[in-house]
């Protein structure tokens, strides 16, 4: 599977603005990448409490709209971050997006500091196969907890992609982090980080990153803006099970109620606490 990791400054609460520069990315994109991926809440930016309510979109909005469109015309897959309105909530979601439509929806379950009172957090984590692959995203402060990633396993991933919007000092953070979440669950992990400054001057530490399910770097961004491809060999991950397999030999599972759906969607629903 090729792989485009676009890791690019944003404009927070500029949504015209970061479309545009999604949808450059899109059509540029190489005649044989599959799959593009883009950072933590890309559309929208960071929003306030106070900004939420306007700027954050419903699914099928504008601008998700205008990215369907670009994904068809390309033939081409994404996964890419909004602020999602839903029912009078707002959640920092990512999607996977192909040709045919929405794939996979997550929302963020971990709030960071600057997510809390902004966004309400999911309640379940996801899964499903595309092009012969099972995915499933996390977003940001999500890998920090090692259960995220894990529950994911759970629900058979074989690549986890995160979209980020990881700030200076905590750059090593995430880097130790995407690492040992893809080794520990033997499986590929994509990692697509910001750039640049932000509201209340935050400086996103780039980084973006792809590693091996032997928790090893395959290729990995600097602090500027750039487009990174990637060739992931799913063999390896053959590789990686061969010897022992974590899963099979852990002793705890994590609580909560799996869900499979009829399209191949599976959910691990999070009890309520």
């Amino acid at each position: 599977m090729k792989v485009e990791l676009a890791q690019l400054a944003g404009r927070d609460g500029d949504t015209a603005v970061n479309l545009q520069r999604a949808l450059e990315v899109i059509a540029t994109c190489s005649a044989d990448t599959q799959l593009i991926v883009f950072p933590e809440t890309y559309l929208m930016g960071f929003p306030s409490a106070s900004s939420v309510g306007t700027v954050s979109e419903p699914l099928d909005g504008p601008a998700m709209s205008a990215v369907q469109q670009a994904v068809r015309e390309r033939g081409v897959a994404v996964v890419i971050g909004l602020a999602e309105a839903d029912a009078g909530r707002f959640y920092n979601t990512v999607v996977l997006m192909t040709p045919e439509g929405v794939a996979l929806r997550y929302r963020k379950t971990h709030m960071w500091a600057t997510d809390v009172g902004v966004f309400s957090p999911g309640d379940r984590f996801a899964t499903c196969e595309w092009q012969g692959v099972r995915i499933g995203l996390l977003i940001c402060y999500d890998i920090e907890f090692p259960e995220s990633a894990r529950a994911l396993g759970q629900l058979g991933a074989e690549l986890l992609i995160v979209c980020d919007g990881n700030m200076d000092p905590y750059g090593p953070v995430h880097r130790t982090a995407i690492m040992a979440r893809a080794q520990e669950n033997q499986a590929f992990a994509v990692m697509v980080n910001r750039v640049g400054s932000g509201a209340g001057g935050l400086v996103f530490a780039g980084g973006s990153s792809c590693v091996s399910p032997f928790g090893t770097m395959l290729c990995e961004a600097g602090r500027d803006e750039c487009r990174l491809t990637v060739d992931i060999d799913m063999s390896q991950r053959l590789e990686a099970l061969c010897d022992y397999r974590y899963l099979d030999a852990r002793r705890l599972q994590l609580p909560g109620e799996i869900v499979e759906h009829a399209s191949g969607l599976r959910e691990l629903i999070i009890p309520a606490q």
